[in-house]
């Protein structure tokens, strides 16, 4: 009997290292989407265009315009004396922020310590407009400490913000986590998901049928060359997160490599079970591409947090893989943390395993009577 098993897994890794199409999939795809979404992906806004309606034309004004276009999230397109032109230049596209000084600002500022400064931004694109925002007015707080240091009053409030694991507040830091979450979620589930309805088309599943091997070990042996090549995979991706996005792998490697290998198991099962129930390699296709993708990304966490879903949607997330697995991957490499923190993820990803491949199991059972 393990005979019989060892020969069906040579026969898949057979299969899969004759297909370049296959190989490519599975290694070069990984590298291209880490590269593209690593350096792509960034939830920072730089060099925003923006136009400064300076009604004060004072020093004060003029010190906080060269400031800004200094600043390597700024580019000050246009100074204008009043802001009619404004929601033009919204429609056109060619601004995506306005500042306003008041007529009288240093004056103001001078004499009574106060002085108002409106923001206009272009919400078409909310996130974007409101992390602009929020870079302008950390230049304008810059700008108030450092005239609160020349007056003397007589309290003073100071705040020490410190950002824990990333401090320079570096994209890559929350987007290698999630897109490795992904790369490994649609790959190994689409290239599994058409294991067993291959041999339904090209009409070889007579002799699997025929075979004394167990419907459990017809199924694993499907899935362990994907298992193999998508451990290369995640050993490829770490290789690039450290080396070429600069991304630290704070705790246990080992802890990683095998929280990684389980993931992988439970995403193999999950492909084996549609291709257990599809009829066709399209159709498998279809489910684990467009079926899989989406729910990955809204319920994984590292795109939209989950805390601000409804509740409905907070419990569906429950059922989603990538969830606790990118909850692992964030807890190892960016807080260095170690099993006693993730053990909850771990044994809800090793139940899901269990229960799919068992399912996946029954489904094949039951189209062999």
């Amino acid at each position: 009997m393990s005979s019989g098993f060892s020969a069906m897994v040579v026969k898949e890794f057979k299969h899969v290292l004759r297909d370049p199409r296959s190989l490519f999939f599975l290694l070069a795809q990984p590298v291209m989407m880490m590269l593209l979404f690593g350096f792509a992906l960034s939830n920072e806004v730089k060099e925003s265009r923006i136009v400064v309606i300076d009604q004060s034309e004072d020093e004060e004004t003029k010190k906080l315009i060269e400031r800004f276009d200094q600043s390597r999230y700024f580019e000050v397109t246009q100074v204008l004396q009043n802001a009619d032109p404004v929601s033009g230049l919204f429609k056109k596209g060619t601004a995506r922020l306005a500042i306003v000084f008041p007529a009288q600002f240093a004056h103001d500022l001078k004499h009574t310590h106060t002085s108002q400064v409106q923001i206009l931004a272009d919400a078409s694109d909310p996130n974007t407009a409101a992390i602009a925002a929020g870079y302008a007015g950390v230049l304008f707080s810059e700008y108030q400490n450092e005239m609160i240091g020349l007056i003397k009053i007589p309290y003073e409030i100071k705040i020490e913000t410190r950002m824990l694991y990333n401090p320079q507040l570096i994209s890559a830091f929350n987007f290698v986590p999630g897109v490795m979450t992904l790369i490994l979620m649609i790959l190994c589930a689409m290239m599994t998901s058409v294991a067993i309805v291959r041999e339904k088309e090209l009409g070889t599943m007579e002799v699997l049928l025929a075979s004394p091997m167990h419907p459990i070990q017809i199924v694993v042996s499907k899935a362990v060359p994907y298992m193999v090549l998508a451990f290369i995979d995640v050993v490829i991706i770490l290789l690039l997160a450290v080396f070429v996005l600069q991304v630290p792998i704070r705790g246990s490697l080992i802890l990683l490599l095998a929280e990684s290998l389980l993931f992988i198991c439970t995403t193999l099962a999950l492909g084996l079970l549609i291709s257990t129930t599809a009829e066709k390699q399209q159709v498998a296709m279809f489910v684990s591409l467009v079926g899989l993708m989406l729910p990955s990304l809204l319920f994984s966490g590292f795109m939209f947090p989950i805390e601000n879903m409804p509740k409905p949607l907070q419990i569906i997330s429950n059922a989603v893989p990538t969830r606790w697995y990118y909850n692992i991957v964030r807890a190892i490499m960016i807080k260095g943390l170690g099993f006693a923190s993730i053990w909850k993820e771990t044994l809800i990803l090793f139940g899901m395993t269990v229960v799919l491949l068992g399912i996946a199991t029954k489904k094949f059972k039951v189209r062999l009577q």
